[in-house]
């Protein structure tokens, strides 16, 4: 005995738009109507897609109400989520043995070579960094420094 076709009514569609508005998931909905999920996708496409848009598009607008009205959790998730904005741990100096803790910043300027004096001292400038850093991984092979990783 075939089965039975089944038909979308009217009434049907939208119940369907407004329980995806809802957030209800599509199993669920699909077994409130009284079909399988993939009969209510296949009738019902539509109905899913804007019912699940427009629940979108309400809370976005509630929540970008709430930021501009000032609401800090409220503007932080925004930025999170829309801004890409993410939070960084900041780096923890690696423990040395030596007794005072060196800076590892290193800045590194253009050398256009116009001014000799500026372009001599950045040349030893540059030979005492690298000689101190190669002192150190030769005291400390295993050691990993954080300058050495930037």
């Amino acid at each position: 005995m075939a089965r039975k076709r089944f038909v979308a009514t009217h009434a049907m569609r939208e119940q369907v738009r407004s329980l995806a508005a809802r957030g209800v998931r599509q199993d669920d909905i699909a077994a409130i109507i009284g079909c399988d999920a993939k009969t209510a996708r296949k009738y019902f496409r539509e109905e899913l897609d804007c019912g699940t848009a427009e629940a979108n598009a309400n809370v976005t607008g509630a929540l970008y109400e709430k930021a501009m009205g000032g609401d800090t959790a409220a503007q932080i998730f925004w930025v999170k989520a829309r801004a890409h904005w993410r939070e960084k741990e900041p780096e923890k100096p690696i423990p040395s043995s030596d007794a005072e803790q060196i800076s590892h910043n290193v800045i590194a300027l253009p050398d256009n070579n116009r001014d000799p004096e500026l372009t001599e001292e950045l040349r030893k400038t540059q030979e005492k960094y690298y000689a101190r850093k190669q002192r150190r991984q030769t005291r400390h092979p295993n050691k990993i420094f954080s300058s050495d990783t930037e």
